[in-house]
This record gives structure tokens, C-alpha cells and sequence, in this order.
């Protein structure tokens, strides 16, 4: 058998079907959680490590606070859907970078930007609907499809996660034909994030509340790219909010 073709049958088996929790949507994962994970969490500690150089990670201590407050019940509903969250190595960090709105990596790694928080004045109840739309995207492994589905766009799909990590961060092609797949993850986030904030004990008037900041505000951290409109994504949170009242 030829060398080439040994790897792309190894890979083959090695891929497997993943489900979304709660909508249960199908998903192909070609690297495991494992492998994803570690090479998330070695972004985030590059990233913190950066952040700290620059005296910017952590500067205010009462949002820091605050975060890992709400994000502590967040963390256990997540777990209660997906129970392999429970061996994660969840951190909560802020920073007063301006380009940071949120971000959850693989495997519970949160960055909070202080900045966007008070932009948006947000609520205990608001800001558990933006940390649990971002910990929902680490809930539904939506970096291990993004790489995954990568590896199924390449020519020849035999290659390293760091690799296919390289190509997305500079392929703008390969960004824009896995656009599709980020709208899908968007707004899958915003509906298992509010589930999660359900869960969580949240009110659903916040986490509507928190949508009509974002449409009236017309925040570009959160409009551009793939995230959908904002005005969709408010009539989604007012539907949303009806089920859990019912």
C-alpha cells in the first residue's frame, strides 16, 4: 500500500461523529478532543502570557469577580450536558484590550474584555448570556468541527492539527469557505448559551435584554464576520424566552 493512501485510511478511521447537546446535530470530528484542547489551551497560555507582558490581563479585579461568579453555575450546567466539561481545566481571565469582546476556547478557556463589558453596561444577568454564549461554543466542540471540516476543504487532508491551525489563521479562501460552518456555530451558540443561562438560574428578560444592547447598539465585535444580524438574533432570544416562560 502507498504511503499516501496508508494515511488517509488511518485518518479515515480515526475520524469520528460527534452531536451538538441539545439540538443534536451531527458533526465529523477528524482530531480528537484531546489533541484539540491541548493545542487550544497552548494558544491560551501564549495569549495570557502576552497579555500579562503588557499589563493587561486582569487589571479589574471586581469584573474578574464578577466573571468567575457567574461563570461557576454556567460551568456546571455545561458539565450537566456534556460531562466530559467536568475534566476540563476551565480558567476565566479578563483584559482591558480593546480588540477582545469574549472568547471561550476548547476545553474551557475564558477571555472577557473589560472594555466591551462596560460599553454595553452590562448586568449580572446580561453578561451571563454573553460568558454563556461563548461557553457554549466550547460545550458543542465548535473548534474541533472548524479544524475538522478544514482538514475535509484540503486538497490533501493528510496533514497535522498544527498545520491546518497555520492554514486557518492565514487562508482567507479557506476562511471564507468555512463561513457557512461559522454563521451555523453563531447561532448555534446564541441558543444553547441561553439554554445554559436557563439552566443556570438566569432570568430570560436578561438575556433578551442582552441581544436588544447588542441590535441597538450595532456593536461591530459581534455584528461582522459570521456572526448573523443582530436584529435576527434578538428575534431569536424573544422566541427563545417565551419557551422557557412556558
Amino acid at each position: 500500500m502507498k504511503p499516501v493512501c496508508a494515511v488517509l485510511m488511518m485518518l479515515a478511521m480515526a475520524a469520528a461523529h460527534g452531536q451538538v447537546p441539545g439540538s443534536g446535530r451531527t458533526q465529523e470530528l477528524s482530531f480528537s478532543a484531546e489533541e484539540v484542547d491541548s493545542r487550544m489551551e497552548d494558544r491560551y497560555i501564549d495569549r495570557m502570557v502576552d497579555l500579562a507582558a503588557a499589563g493587561r490581563l486582569d487589571e479589574d479585579h471586581a469584573l474578574l469577580a464578577r466573571l468567575r461568579y457567574i461563570s461557576a453555575e454556567l460551568i456546571r450546567a455545561a458539565i450537566e450536558l456534556k460531562p466530559e466539561a467536568a475534566r476540563w481545566e476551565w480558567e476565566v481571565h479578563t483584559t482591558s484590550d480593546p480588540e477582545v469582546d469574549a472568547i471561550c476556547m476548547a476545553g474551557g478557556k475564558i477571555l472577557v474584555g473589560s472594555a466591551f463589558v462596560r460599553q454595553l453596561a452590562l448586568n449580572d444577568g446580561e453578561l451571563a448570556t454573553l460568558l454563556a454564549h461563548e461557553v457554549a461554543h466550547a460545550v458543542a466542540e465548535h473548534h474541533r468541527e472548524t479544524f475538522s471540516e478544514a482538514v475535509l476543504l484540503n486538497r490533501f487532508p493528510a496533514v497535522p492539527l498544527d498545520v491546518v491551525m497555520a492554514r486557518l489563521d492565514s487562508d482567507l479562501s479557506l476562511q471564507i469557505r468555512l463561513s457557512n460552518l461559522s454563521s451555523l456555530q453563531e447561532s448555534e451558540a446564541d441558543q444553547l448559551g441561553m439554554v445554559l443561562a436557563h439552566r443556570a438560574g438566569w432570568s430570560a428578560s436578561d438575556m433578551v435584554s442582552f441581544y436588544r444592547k447588542l441590535a441597538e447598539g450595532e456593536q461591530a465585535a459581534l455584528v461582522s464576520g459570521a456572526y448573523p444580524a443582530t436584529a435576527s438574533r434578538l428575534s431569536m432570544a424573544k422566541g427563545m424566552a417565551r419557551l422557557f416562560d412556558d
